[in-house]
C-alpha cells in the first residue's frame, strides 16, 4: 500500500491536483497527506463545498459521490473535477428529479423550495436555495414564508419540522426520499444498543427516521445533527462512550480524532461511497491529461451549471 500512497502523492504534484475526501470514505482515504495519507482535505458536505471554492490546483479529485463532485464543478467551472468512480451515486439524490420539483412548484405556487445538497445538479437548478444538514435549520428559519417545500429526505424533513415548529411555527411540505443508510437505524435496533450500553450517549444524523430519534432522545443524552455537529459534540461531551447512528466509516474519523473515547458503530455502510478506493483514485490521477480522463471527469451542461449555481451560492452565504 505504501507504493500506492507514494505514487498518488507524486501524481498530485505532477498533475497539479488535490484530493477532497468525505467522512464516509474508506478509512485509507480519510488520512491527510501530511500524516501519511493522500487526502488534502477531509470534511462533510458543507466543508467540502467550502473547500472546493478555495482550491488553487487545476484539478480536483473528489472522493465522494456524484452530487458532491457536481457541486465542486459548479463552484469551480474553470477547474476540472474527477471522481475515482464516476458511477458512485446516491439513493437520496436519485429519489427526486427536476421534473418532480417542477410539479411540486405547480401544486404549491409561490412556495420557496429548499433542496438538500444531496440532490443532482438538474434538481438544484429548479430550487430556490440548497442546504446541508449543518445549516438547514438556519436556512429554513430565514424565509418569511410560513410554508416551505423541503426535498428530498422525508426523515430529515420530519426532524427539521420538529425544531422549526418549536422555533418559528413554519410548515414544511415534504418529498418521500430516503437515505438507504440512515433509514436502517430503526427504533428497535437503537433500543437494543442503548440497553447494551446504558452509559453511552447517542450520535444521530438528521437523516435517521423521526420515530427512532424521538424514542432514543426520550431516555438518552446526545446530539441530533450534521456530521460536523456530531464530531464537535464528542469533543465537548464529558461522556466516554458513544453510539453512532450514521455511516459506519464516520467511526474511523471519530476514533482518530478522539482516541481516548469509545465508539459503538453499527456497521451500516454506504455502498456508493465505498466505490471509491485507493486503487481507482490512483487510476483517476493517472488518467488526467490523457485520453482516458473523460472516464473520470464530471461534465455538466452549461445551462444547468448556471442555474444550479445560484441556490448553491445562497447556501454558502449561511456557512
Amino acid at each position: 500500500m505504501n507504493e500506492i500512497l507514494a505514487e498518488i502523492n507524486a501524481l498530485k504534484r505532477e498533475k497539479n491536483a488535490v484530493i477532497l475526501s468525505h467522512y464516509y470514505m474508506p478509512p485509507e482515504l480519510q488520512v491527510l497527506e501530511n500524516v501519511g495519507g493522500v487526502a488534502d482535505f477531509i470534511g462533510d458536505s458543507l466543508g467540502l463545498s467550502v473547500e472546493a471554492t478555495r482550491v488553487k490546483a487545476e484539478n480536483i479529485v473528489f472522493c465522494g459521490v456524484a452530487f458532491m463532485a457536481e457541486t465542486a464543478k459548479i463552484l469551480n467551472p474553470a477547474k476540472k473535477v474527477f471522481m475515482p468512480d464516476i458511477e458512485a451515486g446516491c439513493s437520496l439524490a436519485s429519489s427526486i428529479t427536476a421534473k418532480d420539483v417542477k410539479e411540486l412548484k405547480q401544486r404549491h405556487p409561490g412556495i420557496p423550495v429548499i433542496a438538500y445538497v444531496n440532490t443532482y445538479a438538474e434538481t438544484k437548478a429548479e430550487c430556490d436555495i440548497c442546504c446541508t444538514s449543518r445549516n438547514a435549520l438556519r436556512i429554513a428559519a430565514s424565509f418569511d414564508s410560513e410554508e416551505l417545500i423541503f426535498v428530498p429526505d422525508i426523515y430529515m424533513g420530519q426532524n427539521l419540522q420538529q425544531s422549526l415548529t418549536a422555533q418559528t411555527g413554519k410548515k414544511l411540505i415534504l418529498w418521500h426520499g430516503r437515505c438507504e443508510v440512515h433509514e436502517q437505524f430503526t427504533q428497535s435496533s437503537m433500543s437494543a444498543l442503548e440497553l447494551m450500553y446504558p452509559a453511552a450517549e447517542i450520535l444521530m444524523h438528521w437523516e435517521v427516521p423521526l420515530e427512532t430519534v424521538s424514542a432514543s432522545f426520550q431516555k438518552t443524552k446526545g446530539v441530533l445533527g450534521s456530521t460536523n455537529d456530531i464530531i464537535k459534540y464528542v469533543g465537548q461531551s464529558p461522556a466516554h462512550q458513544f453510539i453512532l447512528a450514521s455511516e459506519c466509516d464516520l467511526g474511523a474519523t471519530l476514533k482518530g480524532t478522539y482516541p481516548d473515547k469509545e465508539f459503538i458503530t453499527p456497521c451500516i455502510k454506504c455502498p456508493h461511497m465505498k466505490k471509491n478506493t485507493l486503487q481507482n483514485t490512483l487510476q483517476a490521477l493517472r488518467a488526467i491529461g490523457t485520453n482516458d480522463a473523460m472516464k473520470y471527469e464530471i461534465d455538466l451542461p452549461a445551462d444547468i451549471m448556471q442555474r444550479a449555481y445560484l441556490p448553491i451560492k445562497r447556501m454558502m452565504d449561511f456557512v
